[in-house]
């Protein structure tokens, strides 16, 4: 064998131990100093961050349902909170030293009974996006019958309008307006109380009217220091609303309608 057929076996076997060194368990050739994952491996790591992934997912689902239990004890933690000031309100007008203590505590009896309907009623939007503001405020109405009429069952308060949906955000303050507007209603006037809910060139409109005497000589709603007016106000610029006061259905008693954009 000469030198030159001597090297060049040399180089070969050289090359053929390269090989098999860098065979991997199935057979296939890979470069030196490239290490490529096993398939075995992959699926081991994609178990693992499923794995993770589902563990995540379960936890939140956890948080969620515990914060729903939280909010749900909460809010009937409050109406029964409300329900006892306002038996308690009720009860120390009855032992008032003076008629009008007793007619004060009386009032703020109803308006903290009322307060306790909406609230209640709410609880039923919760994780709501959007409501039937009709079908709400009717609902509304017919607790609010129960709690301020009756004693007075020739009175009534009927709601009308369209059905429309609107986001619960907007919906809530509205509530409240028609709860203060309608007890306002049953504490100043004797006639029957009509809600009306709708929309006219674009625009949300909720009008509250009375069958009373209208509004008296000199009397500016938009500068009224009275609670309920102030808290009217402040509900309607929460809503970037509007506010008008103007005579009832035949110019008869007192109508009044809050205008609000529609909200997305």
């Amino acid at each position: 064998m000469t030198i030159a057929e001597r090297d060049t076996r040399s180089t070969m076997s050289s090359r053929e131990i390269d090989e098999k060194a860098n065979k991997r368990s199935n057979g296939n050739l890979f470069s030196r100093g490239r290490c490529e994952p096993s398939h075995a491996d992959t699926k081991g790591e994609l178990q693992a961050a499923l794995f993770r992934e589902d563990k995540l997912l379960h936890d939140k689902v956890k948080l969620v349902e515990r914060q729903k239990l939280l909010t749900e004890e909460f809010e009937h933690r409050l109406v029964n909170g409300l329900q006892v000031v306002a038996s308690l309100l009720t009860l120390q007008s009855r032992n008032a030293g003076s008629s009008e203590t007793a007619t004060q505590l009386k009032d703020a009896a109803i308006r903290v009974a009322a307060i306790s309907r909406v609230h209640r009623r709410l609880h039923v939007l919760d994780h709501e996006e959007k409501v039937d503001f009709r079908v709400y405020v009717q609902e509304l109405c017919a607790d609010l019958s129960a709690l301020l009429l009756h004693d007075n069952l020739k009175r009534r308060i009927t709601v009308s309008g369209k059905d429309g949906y609107l986001p619960v955000a907007a919906a809530i303050p509205l509530g409240f307006i028609v709860s203060e507007l309608v007890t306002n209603s049953t504490k100043y006037t004797e006639g029957d109380i009509s809600v009306r809910v709708g929309d006219d060139a674009g625009v949300h409109l909720l009008t509250v009217s009375d069958d009373g005497f209208g509004l008296p000589d000199g009397f500016d709603p938009a500068h009224s220091k009275g609670l309920g007016m102030n808290i009217v106000r402040s509900l309607v610029k929460q809503i970037n609303g509007t506010l008008q006061f103007s005579p009832g259905k035949n110019g008869r008693g007192t109508s009044v309608t809050v205008s609000f954009a529609p909200v997305a």
